[in-house]
């Protein structure tokens, strides 16, 4: 009996490390070196979470392979491409050719992974530009996803395979000039023609990514019986146009403008059936958001370690600037809110490819993730003083990019209200209703 209390009678003093026990017991001595090797587990600031250890080998294969691209061929052309305001088309085919294109969906020619390797793909694009990854969302949850949840079979063999090679680029058509957290009231319209069996779709879209340069386009329209449908517009189609909106300061490195439909006369195998009222269009959105989440996270990252090399380098009255306690207060908040945050969307990731998540889950992740990052990567920019205004540091590209991030896919304030009206059961986006 005496040997057993003398080896849980340990002590360590917190000063010396040191470990004492009652006797020379042999099992105290190997306690003792367990104790102290458990004390001594290393901090790892770049993960400190150890979000590496609850990935999956697969999801650590496509992350890093995508990561090479986006560094090796992404990060070369971002400084130029924003600054002159320029899309290289090319990249959706490369990014087809590796398979990231609608990535979670399981066939054609489509890589079939879980939700958390599509969030990781989306995180490793982002750290490089949001425009990119706007591009990368919008063909695979914006337009892929509709076409495989929504279409028939003729429509997801038609577009799906082309869409996943980047063959083709597709937008989606959902805000309007005078209806954006409103969708509800968009004055979009399509009126069936029982003779021909097509539809005539009138009215305008804005703030659509891809657009100038699409080859399709997923509109949704109001029918006639009050109905909001989806309907998949191509290129060419006559009364169809796709103007270029000038003077963007944000996502310069994607291209965004308008849908413009003057009686447009769309197949009706061109409707998606499988779906009526905003349900469509907002199950779209949760898929690009979920997206979103984790790619503002990669860009605050990219804005965290910036920060953290420059200060380190960075010489001011005779010591780096990474001494000074309000720089290491700052980093120290970053290092938080980026951990918990990606800690939180592998949590949420893991949720959907279970199947056992809410709307509302991923309205709190998105607007966690997007406000944060704004304010990481502002932050940022002040640690970096006047060279953070200069685009060769990449930081205020970042900044200007996560404020339209923020912005878009439900603003930070709609989803306070979504997640308002869960908490209280009492929605708060009309007056007297």
């Amino acid at each position: 009996a005496q040997r057993h209390v003398s080896i849980i009678s340990l002590s360590l003093d917190p000063l010396t490390q040191s470990v004492t026990t009652s006797d020379g017991d042999i099992t105290a001595v190997y306690m003792s070196v367990l104790v102290l090797t458990s004390a001594k587990v290393p901090f790892n600031w770049r993960d400190a979470l150890d979000l590496e250890g609850q990935l999956t080998e697969e999801e650590v294969m496509i992350r890093d392979s995508f990561r090479d691209y986006c560094q090796e061929k992404l990060m070369p052309r971002i400084l130029m491409a924003n600054r002159h305001e320029h899309f290289h088309r090319e990249i959706v085919s490369e990014m087809g050719d590796l398979g990231v294109l609608g990535p979670t969906i399981k066939g054609y020619g489509c890589a079939g992974t879980s939700y958390v390797a599509y969030g990781l793909i989306a995180r490793e694009v982002e750290r490089v530009d949001s425009g990119y990854r706007s591009v990368m969302s919008v063909q695979s949850s914006l337009v892929m996803h509709p076409i495989n949840a929504y279409g028939t079979e003729a429509q997801k063999e038609k577009y799906l395979p082309r869409l996943a090679r980047g063959e083709i680029l597709g937008c989606f058509g959902l805000t309007e000039p005078n209806h954006g957290s409103d969708p509800s009231s968009m004055e979009t319209k399509a009126k069936y023609n029982p003779s021909s069996g097509t539809f005539t779709i009138s009215g305008a879209k804005t703030w659509i990514t891809n657009s100038p340069v699409a080859d399709i386009a997923v509109v949704w329209a109001k029918c006639e019986d009050g109905r909001v449908r989806g309907f998949i517009l191509e290129r060419g189609m006559k009364g169809f146009a796709t103007p270029k909106i000038e003077g963007k300061f944000s996502l310069r490195a994607s291209a965004t403008g308008m849908i413009l439909m003057d009686e447009v006369e769309v197949p009706q195998e061109n409707l998606l059936p499988n779906v009526s009222g905003l349900a469509g269009p907002f199950g779209c959105l949760n898929n690009a958001r979920y997206g979103i989440a984790w790619g503002a996270l990669g860009a605050a990252e990219f804005c965290f370690h910036a920060a953290r090399q420059y200060t380190l380098d960075r010489i001011q009255f005779g010591v780096p600037l990474a001494r000074n306690q309000l720089m290491q207060k700052k980093m120290a908040d970053m290092l938080t809110e980026i951990t918990i945050g990606l800690q939180s969307c592998l949590t949420l990731g893991r949720l959907i490819d279970e199947k056992k998540s809410a709307p509302e889950m991923i309205s709190l992740l998105k607007r966690n993730s997007c406000g944060k990052a704004l304010d990481i990567a502002r932050q940022a920019r002040d640690m970096l003083g006047g060279n953070g205004i200069a685009d060769e540091y990449h930081i205020i590209r970042h900044v200007m990019n996560l404020e339209a991030v923020n912005t878009y896919e439900g603003t930070h304030d709609i989803h306070a209200l979504i997640l308002g009206r869960a908490i209280t059961g009492l929605q708060s986006f009309t007056v007297g209703k």
